[in-house]
C-alpha cells in the first residue's frame, strides 16, 4: 500500500502505512512464502518507530493472514505468491463506498462470519491493507456497512401526520431492511452506540415523533430505544434461519417433533398449551408476530401518553 499522495499517507496511521509497504513486497514477489519478514526491532531500525507501533505492524498483517510466527525461525510469509491478485479495480480507483457495498455483498450471500479485510480485497482485487485508508478497521467497514443498511430505508418526506403512523412507518422499513440484510442484527448495540449518521436520522424521526407527544427528553430516547430494540429483536430471527440455511443444519421431520410435542402436552404439565393444541389450527408466521408485537406496542405508548393528552 504505498500511497499516491502525501495527503493519504500524512493520514494513514504509521503501523497501518508500514505494514502496507511490507505487504507491497509480498504482493510484488520480493517477500515470498516462508521469507522472513522484517521483526519489530528491524522495523523500528528501518521506519524509526517505537516498538510499540512495529508490535501492532506484525499483529496487522497476523490478523490479515498475510504472515504467520515460526517458532525458532521468526514471523515469516504465509501467501502463496504465485498468483498475483485480481486487478478488479485500480488503487486509485477504490473508495469507501465500493469497499462498503462490497462487504454489504458478502455479508447478505454469506453472513458476517464471511466477511473480512481480507475477503473484501479479494473481491476487488486490491492489497488488503489498501482498504485502511478507506474505511479504518473491521469494525469500522461493519458500521459503515450497517449505516448504509439503514439508509436504504428512507423516510417518507413529508412525514405522516399522526405520531403513531410515523412510528409505524419507520418500525415497518427497519422490518422491511433487517429482511434484506439480517446481518445487521448482530452489527449494532443500543448500549453502545455509533456515529452512524443514517441511523441517527431514524432515532431523530422516532424521538421527534415522542417529543411531539410531550414526552421529557429521557422518556422519548427509552421509548424510541423501546421500538428499535423490538424491530431488531423479532428480526434476530431471520438472521438465525438465514445463518440456519446457509450452513445446512439439518431440520427435523415435523412429523418426528410434532410427537415430541404431543408427548410433552399429553404429561398433564401445561393445561394451557393442551387446550390451544386442540385447536390444531395455528400457523405460525414471523411478519404476523411482528405486526401482532408493533400494534400492542404502539397501543401501549398510546396509553402512556393518555394521562398527559
Amino acid at each position: 500500500m504505498r500511497t499516491s499522495t502525501a495527503g493519504a499517507a500524512d493520514s494513514t496511521p504509521p503501523y497501518l502505512r508500514i505494514a502496507g509497504e511490507i505487504q507491497d513486497r509480498i504482493s510484488s514477489g520480493e517477500l515470498r512464502a516462508g521469507d522472513r519478514v522484517p521483526s519489530a526491532r528491524q522495523i523500528t531500525k528501518e521506519w524509526g518507530v517505537a516498538i510499540a507501533t512495529a508490535t501492532k505492524v506484525l499483529a496487522v498483517l497476523r490478523q490479515e493472514g498475510v504472515v504467520r510466527a515460526v517458532p525458532g525461525v521468526g514471523t515469516v510469509v504465509d501467501t502463496p505468491q504465485a498468483t498475483p491478485p485480481r486487478e478488479h479495480v485500480r488503487d486509485t480507483e477504490l473508495t469507501a463506498a465500493l469497499v462498503v457495498r462490497t462487504g454489504m455483498t458478502i455479508a447478505d450471500a454469506e453472513g458476517m462470519a464471511a466477511l473480512s479485510m481480507r475477503r473484501v480485497a479479494a473481491e476487488l482485487g486490491v492489497p488488503t491493507m489498501s482498504l485502511y485508508r478507506h474505511v479504518g478497521s473491521k469494525d469500522r467497514l461493519v458500521l459503515l456497512m450497517a449505516d448504509e443498511a439503514f439508509g436504504e430505508a428512507e423516510l417518507p418526506d413529508p412525514p405522516p401526520a399522526g405520531w403513531r403512523e410515523r412510528l409505524e412507518v419507520l418500525a415497518r422499513l427497519q422490518w422491511a431492511m433487517y429482511h434484506r440484510h439480517p446481518w445487521v442484527v448482530a452489527a449494532l448495540w443500543v448500549n453502545d452506540p455509533e456515529p452512524a449518521p443514517k441511523l441517527l436520522a431514524h432515532t431523530e424521526w422516532a424521538v421527534h415523533a415522542f417529543g411531539d407527544l410531550g414526552l421529557d427528553p429521557d422518556a422519548a430516547l427509552y421509548a424510541h430505544v423501546s421500538l428499535y430494540s423490538y424491530v431488531r429483536g423479532i428480526a434476530v430471527n431471520l438472521e438465525l434461519a438465514t445463518g440456519a440455511r446457509r450452513a445446512g443444519t439439518p431440520v427435523e421431520p415435523w412429523e418426528v417433533r410434532e410427537r415430541e410435542y404431543e408427548h410433552l402436552l399429553a404429561s398433564g404439565r401445561y393445561p394451557t398449551l393442551a387446550n390451544l393444541n386442540e385447536r390444531n389450527d395455528f400457523e405460525f408466521d414471523i411478519d404476523k408476530l411482528f405486526d401482532f408485537g408493533l400494534h400492542r406496542l404502539l397501543d401501549g405508548f398510546a396509553a402512556f401518553v393518555a394521562p398527559r393528552d
